[in-house]
């Protein structure tokens, strides 16, 4: 019998709490660290906490991919008196390739969503200094994009227009190969930015 997304999740939570708390150990963590006098400075019970969650995570990845596991998980979204059920990416497994496209196929209703909710909020590229952008400009943006997610706080309603691989997505070393571009909806000027990688 296969594992189940759910159950790969429990158990990468079992495991990492495990590691956290000094019940795994690698024989061989000085080694990870190229670095001796680091690798003596941090010595290695946290190089172990580290590396044997990184490596067994590592091993559910390629069970994944082996078994065809996929790595989404369903979530809501509420903005504005609606809310929005869609699947994303779980932090801690892959994307296999049925769930690129599982995404790519919902990135029309995400967008849909993110229409409705926002008329006559203000409209802001997500950056460390917010820069407004129009709906015209957004609509490019979604058109070049492969899936669409969105991330809400109170008052503002997050944007995220994404290519590439799910699971680099966020990471700016990853650029121009993944990527994603933020963007808010807001009453007036963003107070706070949660999600602020933007290309």
């Amino acid at each position: 019998m296969t594992y189940t997304t759910q159950e790969l999740i429990q158990i990468l939570d079992r495991e990492l709490q495990a590691s956290w708390q000094g019940d795994r150990v690698l024989l061989s963590a000085q080694n990870r660290i190229p670095d001796p006098v680091l690798a003596m400075a941090l010595g290695s019970k946290k190089i172990s906490k580290v590396y044997a969650y990184r490596e067994f995570r590592e091993q559910v990845h390629q069970y994944q991919q082996q078994y065809q596991v996929s790595g989404l998980v369903w979530r809501e979204c509420s903005f504005r008196g609606q809310t929005f059920r869609f699947q994303e990416l779980h932090n801690q497994l892959i994307a296999i390739p049925q769930d690129k496209a599982t995404l790519m196929a919902a990135k029309a209703c995400v967008f849909d969503f993110w229409q409705q909710t926002t008329q006559g909020l203000q409209l802001w590229r997500a950056r460390k200094t917010p820069s407004p952008i129009s709906a015209a400009e957004v609509k490019q943006l979604a058109g070049t994009a492969e899936w669409a997610e969105v991330e809400a706080t109170r008052k503002e309603l997050y944007l995220g227009l994404c290519w590439g691989n799910p699971a680099e997505c966020h990471y700016q070393r990853s650029f121009p190969d993944s990527g994603c571009n933020r963007l808010l909806a807001a009453p007036t000027e963003p107070r706070s930015l949660k999600l602020m990688v933007s290309w």
